[in-house]
């Protein structure tokens, strides 16, 4: 995506169409597409400002930052519990796969071994 173009442009842009002036002159002129023209001259019209439009944050998460941090301290009370106990405990709108990436960026990493230790004689099968 290109960058937005600079406010002295988007100024000039609307003074020479309140001046009544061609938008492919203005485009032509100021060398930009006449699609920009039009752009910057409906957002003033509709808004009152040529100021460009704040940038896309993204999606927000179905989860909130403090139910998340609920869930972080459960983990690390009870680090046996599988994503769908978390799910189901805190009632959770989200997917296990979208908890566990969540839980990854918050540096919690998956468990590496079994819960449960193993008799001699498993230990010997492997």
């Amino acid at each position: 995506m290109a960058n937005p173009i600079s406010n002295d442009m988007r100024a000039a842009i609307v003074k020479h169409m309140q001046a009544g002036k061609d938008k492919r002159e203005i485009a032509k002129w100021l060398f930009v597409c006449t699609r920009s023209v039009t752009r910057v001259w409906n957002r003033f019209i509709t808004t009152l400002s040529y100021e460009p439009k704040p940038p896309n944050s993204g999606r927000k998460p179905l989860v909130s930052d403090e139910t998340m941090e609920q869930v972080v301290v459960k983990v690390k009370e009870m680090p046996d519990m599988t994503l769908v106990e978390l799910i189901e405990e805190f009632n959770l709108p989200i997917s296990e796969s979208a908890l566990c990436r969540r839980l990854i960026r918050l540096g919690l990493s998956l468990k590496k071994r079994r819960s449960i230790q193993m008799g001699e004689n498993a230990k010997m099968l492997q």
